[in-house]
């Protein structure tokens, strides 16, 4: 069973970056997709970025042209490469994997494995 485990969060202002980190133990990723979901208090999870196993990708509007997700096989990572950052993108990410890693998929409940979670908090 693969395990995850996010870090890379932390405090940052308005228009600043941070890289987030999905690091997977107990087996390779390379046959898996991954997904990145945010959190914010009060609200329900939502889709942020995913990427198939042939490296497919798809981003939510509210991210797009700003966040880049990506995966590192031969370190069995995955990134979600955050820039211009704005006071809404505050929540708890999480990264996700589903082993059908051919489909890229937008849908929480269609990811198998989840990482505890990081918190990003971007100030004005």
């Amino acid at each position: 069973q693969v395990q995850l485990v996010e870090s890379g969060g932390g405090l940052v202002q308005a228009g600043g970056s941070l890289r987030l980190s999905c690091a997977a133990s107990g087996r390779t990723l390379r046959s898996y997709g991954m997904g990145w979901f945010r959190q914010a208090p009060g609200q329900e999870r939502e889709f942020v970025a995913c990427i198939s196993s042939g490296g497919i990708t798809r981003y939510a509007d509210s991210v797009k042209g700003r966040f880049t997700i990506s995966k590192d096989n031969a370190k069995n990572t995955g990134y979600l490469q955050m820039n211009s950052l704005k006071p809404e993108d505050t929540a708890v990410y999480y990264c996700a994997v589903v082993r059908a890693g051919y489909f890229l998929t937008v849908v929480a409940g269609e990811y198998d494995v989840w990482g505890q979670g990081t918190q990003v908090t971007v100030s004005s």
